[in-house]
């Protein structure tokens, strides 16, 4: 494993962030494949000229493919050994929908100026064969706070830790220093949140929401998102890379929260997905969820194999 060919999965969430995905258009595959090969190349000489431009904006970008789009794209090659066409997620109560994507793009950066001039240029290249699903823009809350008030990520792992539970390793070695990206839209009913008061807030996340602490297991619901959400197996915390997002029309009251989370095995984010539903996580009870897909997030020097149509 090296990260530093991955592709930014495992590196902070960004000051202001664009999610766009984009299903392929009904045309022929050797033109899907030569605009995919162009913009494999294009996006990286495009990231790399930003960044010369506006070295303090800290760009960070990275590009997916669904299992779908991989069916249509690279129908030949081997693909990533847990790579699968998300289903939806359901319990009695709760739904995690399954919907459309067949590329994915997440930028993020200081300026929202680069943000903006990255995406712009880079659907120069894909206009013409996609259609776009959802462009989701977000933005670092106040203190790095999710929208609903409590710090986010407290329980991720550390940068210098979090390459290793993002980035695939020599378990497979053909797509080494690639990530799973599992992308799902929540929306939320921020009147009921609002009206459960602080102390009801606390017990549904399981911590403080001013200094964070983590509160003892008997002041929490039972089902509260830190327990809900907290996968073990044979006794060992399984984790991933969240880097949850913001978004918000509050004039229009909708406000919600994109969940984006990279990992090393999709199986992992998975488990956490069913977890959650069968325990009914608190956050579920006043949220809608609205899209999700898996994506797979080939490293650097597999984009350069696509741009040389080694894959197709």
């Amino acid at each position: 494993m090296d990260a530093k060919l991955a592709q930014d999965v495992w590196k902070d969430p960004g000051l202001n962030v664009s999610f766009v995905v984009l299903n392929l258009k009904d045309l022929a595959r050797d033109e899907l494949q030569a605009a995919v090969a162009e913009f494999a190349d294009r996006s990286q000489a495009i990231i790399r000229s930003m960044r010369i431009r506006n070295p303090q904006d800290q760009l960070q970008v990275t590009i997916g493919f669904s299992n779908h789009a991989w069916d249509i794209l690279f129908p030949d090659a081997k693909r990533p050994k847990e790579l699968e066409t998300y289903q939806t997620l359901a319990s009695d109560q709760y739904v995690m929908p399954a919907t459309a994507g067949d590329i994915f793009l997440h930028v993020r950066a200081a300026s929202e100026a680069v943000v903006y001039e990255i995406v712009r240029q880079f659907m120069i290249f894909l206009r013409p064969i996609t259609d776009v699903f959802d462009e989701t823009k977000g933005f670092r809350f106040l203190e790095g706070r999710s929208i609903i008030g409590f710090m986010d990520g407290t329980e991720a792992p550390a940068l210098d830790d979090a390459a290793d539970y993002a980035i695939i390793g020599d378990e497979d070695p053909e797509f080494e220093n690639g990530s799973y990206a599992f992308a799902q839209k929540w929306t939320h009913n921020m009147d009921f949140w609002e009206r459960l008061g602080v102390n009801d807030q606390e017990k549904a996340v399981g911590r403080h929401k001013f200094d964070d602490l983590e509160l003892e297991d008997d002041e929490k619901f039972h089902n509260a998102h830190n327990v809900a959400s907290k996968l073990e197996v044979d006794g060992i915390e399984q984790k991933i890379i969240r880097m949850n997002v913001p978004f918000s029309n509050p004039a229009s009251q909708h406000t919600g929260t994109y969940f984006i989370g990279y990992a090393r095995h999709w199986t992992v984010t998975k488990g956490m997905l069913e977890q959650m539903l069968e325990q009914g996580d608190y956050l579920l009870t006043f949220s809608e969820i609205t899209t999700g897909q898996l994506f797979f997030i080939p490293a650097r020097p597999l984009l350069e194999r696509i741009a040389a149509g080694e894959l197709f």
